[in-house]
């Protein structure tokens, strides 16, 4: 297995040494998606020791294009993600423990799930998942969080906990675009997928041998050429209930994260998003014109219908989605259009 890593040996920065301690690193990856996937792919072939990732999905038609991990025979076969991702990436590198779990990441299960592992690479498409594994990652000791996002054209990166002082997710939320586009709303091309993970996991190799560096939030647009990196050190809030010296980690309770809950006798699903989540319905509207059909807007609520499915959205921050009684299937109608 030694010639296997060669080339990557004799690249100075990594050399023996570096290669002996990626090794022994171990590695959760959120999502199993096109993020997930690739950086998956990217770290296994890196000779990571051990990768677990986690996904609550299964593997559709409209994936392939850019879920590189992923077949038509998947599709078929109707395949949970992390589990063709685990199939798929033992393939590649037999000498890395490889599991993939199918879950849907919660308040309940993520401290557990994350526990363990000496580093987090966000391939969700879900900020709320984000901001949870932001608090888990805090919590547990500062586990680093190698966050990453696109949509159409546009990737964003930024490396969380590699540095004291550096803010968290949490204290830039405010900052960060705001997430008005999905990829169901306006697409993804997956050159993009490709550039975001390659710059995720090329952070994750340097803080592994020790590389120093500046984390800073970096962006892309493929399409246009824009790029920009940005210095967010001052951004940092005292005051952040997740990473200050005091902190409440509020996305790890129920009362801050998003609720669920199966109508009676109405097969449909009620999701919920804590008051600091709200929606402006306006600015909404307008951002899901073209993808939905017999959209409704008043000063009330928004109701639409989009994947088979009617969707009512409150200005309060519920949601219901009509026509199943599925939880997972309804966050995943959600997220669809939320992001």
């Amino acid at each position: 297995m030694k010639e296997r890593y060669s080339r990557q040996e004799l690249f100075d920065p990594i050399g023996e040494e570096g290669q002996a301690l990626i090794r022994e690193s171990s590695v959760f990856i959120l999502g199993a998606g096109a993020l997930g996937s690739s950086a998956g792919e990217m770290l296994v072939r890196a000779g990571v020791g051990r990768i677990t990732i986690v996904d609550r999905d299964i593997i559709d038609w409209t994936n392939l294009h850019r879920q590189q991990l992923y077949t038509e025979q998947d599709v078929i076969d109707q395949l949970p993600k992390a589990v063709a991702a685990e199939k798929r990436l033992t393939a590649i590198n037999s000498d890395v423990d490889v599991t993939g779990i199918v879950v849907d990441v919660t308040p309940d299960n993520v401290l557990d799930l994350i526990r363990g592992h000496d580093f987090i690479v966000d391939g969700t498409d879900n900020i709320e998942i984000r901001l949870l594994a932001n608090d888990a990652a805090l919590k547990l000791g500062g586990i680093p969080f190698f966050m990453g996002a696109c949509v159409g054209s546009y990737g964003l990166t930024f490396p969380i906990g590699i540095k004291e002082g550096q803010p968290c997710l949490h204290c830039l939320l405010e900052t960060l675009p705001a997430q008005t586009m999905t990829c169901d709303t306006v697409g993804v091309i997956s050159p993009i997928v490709v550039t975001t993970a390659a710059r995720q996991v090329a952070d994750v190799l340097k803080y592994v041998t020790g590389t120093q560096f500046q984390p800073k939030l970096e962006s892309t647009d493929l399409w246009t050429g824009e790029r920009a990196s940005i210095d967010v050190s001052k951004l940092k809030k005292d005051s952040c209930p997740s990473c200050s010296a005091n902190p409440t980690y509020p996305f790890l309770s129920a009362r801050d994260s998003m609720r669920t809950a199966v109508l009676c006798g109405r097969d449909t699903v009620q999701l919920s998003w804590p008051e600091s989540r709200q929606f402006e319905l306006d600015s909404f509207a307008e951002s899901i014109r073209g993808t939905v059909s017999k959209l409704v807007h008043n000063p009330h609520l928004l109701a639409c219908e989009y994947s088979g499915h009617r969707l009512v959205l409150f200005r309060d921050g519920r949601m219901l989605v009509h026509g199943t009684k599925n939880i997972v299937a309804a966050k995943k109608i959600a997220a669809g259009l939320l992001g």
